[in-house]
């Protein structure tokens, strides 16, 4: 059985139960080595959300790790020396693994591991980094980037790319086809796409306390009040869609979020309601009728609220900006221009001047996001790695 080594900052939501199906499939013997060893207290400052967080499922539970010591002068995975960990290279020798993992190569520890392994032991690398944004980057800086990534990627063996999107990204950065592997961005389907009735019974209840009628047609943002998503462009145009019919539910907190409150304190069909935790994100997905994801980055990358509400069963539109839209958005949703209000705004109009249209795309969704499961990207991984 291979020896895998997972090296990655902290326990994440998605990447959690991906490395406890892998253990339970038996095919890899992995170890995981979180490198933000002050994570391991369960709550982190999320500088989006402008919060302190803590995960309210188990994202420690069915799979091996270790939290390695982390020197950083300002310990985090909010830049590159916030992870500095004198023991990473000795303890991960000491697991003997036939391959190594690595999430993320913007941090000491991970670019100091990723160099100092190269050639010497097989080095897979996982990240979900687009070309989408490079409009918005200065030629000078793209060819910088250029030169940069080249010199890193040069580390590595293998890629797990996400998406179509990630893929074009590696390959412009000097991999080739034969250092490949697509190994799918997905989430829990399961604990999403599944609810009881007596969870059913409480969407309706929150639909009912947030003042929306049955006739209602909710649209959702759901995620960090920044200029990164772009909410305010949900709504401004929503504004324009004159029907009493249509309903705006924004959920999240962050730096944006005093602006849109201001905007939006005269609508009545606009309700806002803070960052939720994971075991009401299945509810609150069921609540909207249409999941909107507006970014216009820089920085976003692939959009895993898109998996989350496709999951639920919600028709979805998404902007041209995040890394998913190609992949996942395929007669269950649309796609639009990054920043284009009027096309937003005609987009959300279809739901609108077509009632059913969204019950009809939700199911679309979910037949969608089947494919893209925690058993796919487990298997897809074993392939690489075992191979």
């Amino acid at each position: 059985m291979k020896r895998l080594a997972i090296i990655t900052t902290h326990p994440i939501q998605y990447n959690a139960p991906l490395f406890r199906i892998l253990h339970q499939r038996n095919n890899i013997n992995l170890k995981v080595f979180y490198t933000w060893e002050q994570s391991q207290k369960g709550q982190v400052y999320d500088p989006g959300f402008g919060i302190h967080r803590e995960w309210d499922i188990p994202l420690l539970e069915g799979y091996d790790y270790v939290f390695v010591k982390n020197s950083a002068a300002e310990p985090g995975s909010h830049h590159f020396t916030g992870i500095v960990n004198p023991t990473l290279l000795q303890e991960v020798k000491a697991f003997k693994p036939d391959a190594v993992l690595v999430y993320g190569w913007a941090f000491w520890s991970h670019l100091k591991l990723m160099w100092l392994f190269h050639d010497k032991i097989t080095l897979f690398f996982r990240g979900d980094s687009t070309l989408l944004d490079e409009q918005q980057i200065h030629p000078l800086k793209i060819v910088m980037r250029r030169l940069l990534l080249r010199g890193v990627y040069r580390f590595i063996d293998k890629a797990l790319y996400a998406g179509t999107a990630n893929k074009k990204y590696f390959l412009k950065h000097g991999l080739k086809e034969n250092q490949l592997a697509w190994v799918p961005h997905v989430i829990d389907n399961d604990r999403f796409g599944t609810v009881t009735d007596v969870e059913r019974q409480k969407v309706l209840e929150w639909r009912r306390e947030l003042g929306y009628t049955d006739t209602d047609c909710v649209f959702l943002f759901a995620g960090k009040l920044e200029p990164k998503k772009n909410p305010m462009l949900l709504l401004e145009a929503f504004f324009e869609l004159k029907d009493d019919r249509a309903a705006l539910l924004i959920a999240g907190n962050g730096e944006l979020e005093p602006m849109l409150k201001s905007k939006a304190a005269e609508n009545k069909k606009i309700r806002f309601i803070d960052f939720q935790n994971q075991t009401q994100m299945p509810l609150l997905y069921r609540v909207a009728d249409v999941f909107v994801l507006p970014s216009e980055g820089p920085g976003e990358t692939w959009g895993l609220a898109v998996n989350e509400a496709m999951a639920c069963g919600r028709a979805v539109v998404v902007s041209d900006q995040c890394g998913c839209a190609e992949d996942l958005v395929r007669g269950n949703g649309f796609i639009f221009e990054s920043g284009n209000k009027n096309q937003l705004t005609e987009l959300l109009h279809k739901f609108l001047d077509q009632p059913g249209q969204s019950v009809q795309m939700g199911i679309k969704s979910r037949e969608l996001i089947d494919q893209w499961s925690l058993t796919m990207a487990a298997l897809k991984m074993e392939e690489a790695i075992c191979r």
